[in-house]
């Protein structure tokens, strides 16, 4: 039995996930950034991009492939919310998986977020198990 059946048979990823997934962070906060690197590493995902603002991310975005997008809600000058209705508006990248973290469970934010196409939505803090729960809703396995 090779390594990926055994860890779906303990509820691990199941093999349809994919670890080598380019996947890009978007948080202005570099500590932040570090976080959820972490947290991805610890869920299997080295593959990983980062970039500190809605603009750089977006070229980022126009410039490589991803296969996942996990982004801040409140950065300066674009938002997350902004960053989402950007890649959703450009036909290239309109269906990117795209995961909104937040530090505040507004129910006006999660409908506005949903109402622009977000995938999923995590609120601050979360843990490893968390982030990866929603990666599987996103991205199957």
């Amino acid at each position: 039995m090779n390594d990926e059946v055994a860890a779906a048979r303990r509820g691990g990823w199941s093999m349809a996930v994919d670890k080598n997934l380019p996947i890009l962070i978007v948080d202005d906060y570099k500590t932040m950034l570090r976080i959820v690197r972490n947290l991805l590493k610890q869920v299997g995902f080295d593959n990983v991009e980062e970039a500190t603002d809605g603009s750089s991310a977006l070229a980022k975005l126009r410039e490589s492939r991803f296969g996942l997008v996990i982004s801040d809600w409140n950065m300066e000058p674009m938002t997350g919310l902004q960053l989402l209705r950007e890649v959703r508006a450009d036909s290239k990248l309109a269906a990117i998986p795209f995961i909104m973290i937040t530090a505040e469970s507004k129910t006006e934010n999660v409908i506005a977020a949903k109402q622009a196409g977000v995938n999923n939505y995590i609120v601050k803090p979360f843990n490893a198990d968390t982030l990866k729960q929603k990666i599987q809703s996103v991205i199957g396995g």
